[in-house]
């Protein structure tokens, strides 16, 4: 998806992401059938695998973005919470989310996986290391990219 982010993809980027987004979505939600479907075979009783699939948190996209979609997105843009929505969990997940995402290096792990998958994208020719990165992680994808440059000897 960061490939539409790009200049000479820019003008497809909603449509292109929320494409290749639900074909995710939906290539997840068949892994999790196939596990699920493992589970009963092997005799996981129905409720535990209802349970396990949380079935309660499963929204569909057939109606397209709600009210807490929206709440969500105020939140994580800090703009005013639609009416109504100014206490709702969505808002202020949305707000902890931005918070978050001003804040890499409380999270070393995240930081450390994003680098790597820009790194590698940098290395395949796909990517850009440049401005749109925080430079931490800018300076750790260029570390990635440089040890995908020469093969390394596997240790012994």
């Amino acid at each position: 998806m960061l490939r539409y982010t790009e200049p000479d993809q820019a003008h497809t980027w909603k449509r292109m992401t929320l494409y290749r987004a639900t074909e995710a979505s939906d290539t997840l939600n068949m892994v999790a059938m196939l596990i699920a479907a493992y589970c009963q075979r092997t005799g996981m009783s129905q409720d535990t695998l209802t349970s396990y699939l949380q079935i309660g948190l499963q929204h569909s996209r057939a109606a397209g973005p709600t009210n807490e979609d929206r709440a969500h997105l105020a939140g994580l843009l800090g703009e005013p919470a639609p009416e109504g929505t100014a206490r709702s969990v969505d808002f202020l997940l949305g707000q902890l989310g931005a918070e978050a995402a001003l804040r890499p290096e409380d999270a070393p792990e995240r930081l450390f996986t994003e680098a790597r998958l820009h790194g590698l994208k940098a290395r395949l020719g796909g990517g850009s290391l440049d401005s749109y990165l925080p430079p931490q992680m800018a300076a750790m994808a260029r570390k990635v990219a440089d040890a995908l440059e020469v093969p390394q000897p596997a240790p012994a």
